[in-house]
C-alpha cells in the first residue's frame, strides 16, 4: 500500500484568529508554522503534500520536503478534494489527510489501514482531526462543524470497513486559549511559547 499524506495549511499570518486575545499576529504566525512542521516531521518517512494558497506556505513546504498542491479560490473543503485527486494520479493507494494544528502528532503513521477509512475524532467528538481511506473510494472532504458526522455518514456509504479510532494525542488539536492551557499540549509546546504564555494574565 503507497501512502501519501494530505496536509490543508493555510496562511501563517491568518492562522490561529480565536488565539487574538492571547497571542499576536507574529506569535500566532509562528505557533501556526511550528506546529505544522511538527506534523510533517511526523510523517516521515512518506510523501506529503501541503494544499494551500499562500506563497509564503509554499515556500515552507518546499523546504521541507513537500510537495505543494497549489489550490487558489478552493476553500478548504476543495483544496481537500483537489489534494486527494492529486495524490491518486501520482498513483499512491491510499491518502492520510491531517490538519496542520495537531501538537502530539506521532502515532499519525499509524492511522492508515489497507482497504479501510479510519477517522480519527476531536476530543469533544464534533470535528475530524485526521481521516484516512483508499484513493479509489474517496471520502468526499466536509470539514466545519460536526464534520466527524459527516464523515462517518460518508465513509459507511464506501466499500471499505470503517474504523473509528479515539486516539488521546491525535485527538488533541490548538484552536483555543483552553488548548494551550491542556496539559498535554503544554507539556510539548517550546519554551518560547510557554514563555511568552508565562508572562500573560
Amino acid at each position: 500500500m503507497r501512502v501519501a499524506a494530505l496536509i490543508p495549511v493555510k496562511g501563517f499570518d491568518a492562522a490561529k484568529g480565536r488565539l487574538a486575545g492571547v497571542l499576536d499576529t507574529s506569535e500566532r504566525a509562528s505557533l501556526a508554522r511550528w506546529v505544522a512542521t511538527t506534523v510533517v516531521e511526523a510523517l516521515d518517512p512518506i510523501d506529503v503534500f501541503v494544499a494551500c494558497d499562500d506563497p509564503v506556505v509554499r515556500t515552507w513546504a518546499t523546504a521541507l520536503g513537500a510537495t505543494v498542491a497549489w489550490g487558489p479560490g478552493l476553500g478548504l473543503n476543495g483544496a481537500i478534494d483537489d489534494g486527494v485527486a492529486t495524490i491518486a494520479e501520482a498513483g499512491f493507494d491510499h491518502v492520510l489527510i491531517t490538519h496542520a494544528d495537531l501538537p502530539r502528532p506521532s502515532s499519525l503513521l499509524a492511522v492508515a489501514r489497507c482497504d479501510t477509512v479510519t477517522l480519527v475524532p476531536d476530543r469533544r467528538r464534533d470535528g475530524t482531526n485526521v481521516m484516512a481511506f483508499p484513493v479509489s473510494d474517496p471520502v468526499e472532504a466536509s470539514y466545519g462543524p460536526g464534520s466527524f458526522r459527516r464523515h462517518f455518514a460518508a465513509a459507511a456509504a464506501t466499500a471499505h470497513a470503517v474504523e473509528v479510532r479515539v486516539d488521546p494525542d491525535l485527538s488533541l488539536d490548538i484552536d483555543t486559549a483552553d488548548d494551550l492551557r491542556h496539559p498535554q499540549i503544554d507539556e510539548v509546546l517550546p519554551p518560547w511559547l510557554r514563555t511568552i504564555l508565562a508572562s500573560r494574565p
